[in-house]
């Protein structure tokens, strides 16, 4: 592996940016998810509104996140906007749960994902094809095929920021449009007056659907609260990835200008085709078929409604493109936080080092390593449940950070501003904090493992600088 102490190159443009924060953010969720989140709140509207209070909470953190990429325009990202808000120990547990479970997981899933759909179309890639029993684990074809799809968008982001960039742009723009197709063919030919009525009846009676009773029951009070917690671990596993950018600031343009531009306009564009595929949703299936729509592939059902047998492929190959473009633009970036992590000596030392194309190759690698470990361990549906309390919980302790950065650099420079401040990051912390509050009590051993992963990383974080101190 060629080595050299280069520093990273701004190739990336306002439109470059965008594609990566709207191409990270749509995999699989959008096609699937919308299954369990019915089943969570049992009607129209709520189904809708959990979409839309998904996507209010994403806005408002990307537009908050603007004023702290504008004040640290530089590679890492989140890690750096921790470490510069309130200490190296807060920028390292966050550097630790991305490496362990964030983001590698999301690799994990995703390629998974692309697998299963694969499978349509060469059924001989299916989950269902075991190709080794080893007793403790079994591996079928779509984790191999995962791991495979892994390893070559690891070597293509080896090779430069701009073959990233073009298979990022490329394929999101194809994605983008594939989503407004199938929202407009949804719209036009399989669009039921009686069916749109029908589940709009009662919008907003919520019920859950029980699995040990077979049938839904009523929520009412605080259990409302609980059941939209609930519902919202699909939507934000679906909308998440949006800050990606960040940890490429260092490769954009103008950062203090454009990654808070891409912010804002990924993650509107993104929330806007969401709420408008759920709508299509509704309008062309009856609730219930949504609820239970064969392996919670919603979109698969819609699809062959709208275009007959051949639905199934049309669907299949729209998946396939759209977690090709987002585990690339979670391959892209991700290493670009291992690589600051190890430049403060806080990771393996070779990720601190770009080569002869000015990448992070060694992190590169190492992040393929965490995220096939994860693939094989077969546990990527837990972790997701992981990762939405994960996530959510240092997204609230970032716009904390702003709050603190306001009183302790007063005059630091701040060429954007968090928009609404401080009434929107005050409402987005508010909202956050409740949502990991219920996931806790409703899903404690997922929550418990998720925040036991990030308090790991303490005893990691000191026997780090104790290695340090040897030095």
């Amino acid at each position: 592996m060629a080595e050299q102490n280069a520093s990273f190159k701004p190739t990336l443009g306002l439109l470059d940016s965008t594609m990566i924060v709207a191409g990270s953010m749509i995999g699989s969720g959008i096609f699937i998810v919308s299954a369990d989140i019915t089943r969570n709140v049992g009607s129209t509207g709520w189904l809708i509104a959990v979409w839309v209070i998904t996507g209010f909470m994403t806005l408002t953190a990307a537009l908050s996140y603007g004023e702290l990429s504008a004040m640290f325009p530089k590679a890492g990202g989140q890690y750096v906007y921790l470490k510069e808000a309130f200490n190296p120990l807060a920028g390292f547990l966050y550097g630790w749960s991305f490496f362990t479970v964030i983001q590698t997981a999301t690799i994990a899933a995703v390629g998974v994902a692309f697998s299963k759909f694969a499978a349509y179309i060469i059924p001989a890639l299916s989950e269902k094809n075991i190709l080794f029993d080893l007793e403790f684990i079994q591996i079928s074809a779509a984790q191999i095929v995962a791991i495979l799809l892994i390893a070559l968008l690891t070597f293509i982001n080896t090779k430069g920021i701009k073959n990233g960039k073009i298979i990022q742009t490329v394929f999101t723009t194809t994605k983008l449009f594939s989503l407004f197709g199938l929202i407009i063919f949804g719209f036009i030919l399989a669009a039921k007056t009686e069916i749109w009525n029908a589940n709009w009846t009662e919008a907003f009676s919520m019920k859950g659907w029980g699995k040990d009773t077979s049938s839904w029951t009523g929520i009412m009070g605080t259990g409302m609260i609980g059941a939209i917690a609930a519902a919202m671990v699909g939507s934000i596993f679906s909308s998440d990835a949006w800050n990606n950018v960040t940890f490429i600031a260092g490769e954009v343009k103008n950062p203090r200008r454009n990654i808070g531009l891409s912010l804002f306009f990924g993650t509107l564009i993104v929330t806007i085709i969401y709420v408008a595929t759920n709508l299509m949703y509704v309008s062309v299936l009856p609730l219930n078929e949504i609820a239970f729509a064969e392996n919670d592939r919603v979109a698969v059902t819609v699809s062959h409604a709208i275009f007959g047998n051949a639905g199934t492929i049309v669907i299949a190959i729209m998946i396939m493109i759209s977690t090709f473009g987002c585990n690339n633009g979670l391959i892209l970036a991700g290493a670009r936080v291992y690589n600051a992590m190890a430049i403060d000596k806080l990771f393996f030392k070779k990720a601190a080092t770009l080569n002869k194309y000015a990448v992070p190759e060694y992190a590169l690698w190492a992040q393929f390593v965490m995220a096939s470990i994860l693939c094989l361990s077969g546990k990527y549906g837990d972790l997701l449940d992981m990762i939405a309390f994960v996530v959510v919980l240092f997204y609230a302790i970032t716009i904390i950070g702003i709050f603190k950065l306001r009183k302790t650099r007063p005059d630091a420079e701040r060429p954007y501003k968090a928009f609404g401040y401080p009434l929107l990051p005050a409402v987005y912390i508010i909202m956050a904090l409740v949502f990991c509050v219920f996931l806790i009590i409703i899903k404690p051993v997922y929550a418990g493992i998720g925040l036991g992963i990030v308090l790991l990383g303490i005893p990691v974080y000191y026997l780090s600088i104790g290695n340090q101190k040897k030095d």
